[in-house]
């Protein structure tokens, strides 16, 4: 009888971009990128309040995005630039679905794809 596996994702973001990594499926034995996740931006806006209630709009949309990929998960390791990685821990702590996950983060340059799936297993091996 086996173990059963936890359910990890590693997280490479900034305020634009984010890089999700997990295991694609429960037999899966190496983590692999499951997607991506862009946030466009506010652009201009003549209005400070409007633009403020877009910009925190769009953050959140941006967040659902990413933990659209991580259903269930255990442990989230967040690395990236920035200081959206304390917003998108906030946001995990204040979502029912990801209250007991276990979250940590190390800040780190923007890595390519395979850098950041290499970095997201050497966290959890």
């Amino acid at each position: 009888m086996s173990a059963k596996q936890k359910k990890q994702f590693g997280v490479g973001l900034d305020s634009r971009h984010a890089t999700i990594v997990g295991y694609r499926d429960a037999e899966a034995t190496e983590f692999s990128v499951l997607g991506h996740a862009e946030n466009k931006g506010a652009g201009s806006n003549s209005n400070e309040n409007a633009a403020n209630n877009l910009e925190k709009t769009l953050l959140r949309q941006y967040f659902e995005k990413i933990t659209s990929y991580m259903q269930n998960a255990d442990e989230i390791h967040l690395t990236g630039t920035g200081t959206v990685q304390e917003q998108f821990i906030h946001y995990l702590a204040d979502t029912p679905q990801f209250k007991n996950t276990v979250t940590t983060e190390s800040t780190s340059s923007k890595m390519s794809d395979e850098k950041l799936v290499e970095f997201v297993s050497s966290k959890f091996n």
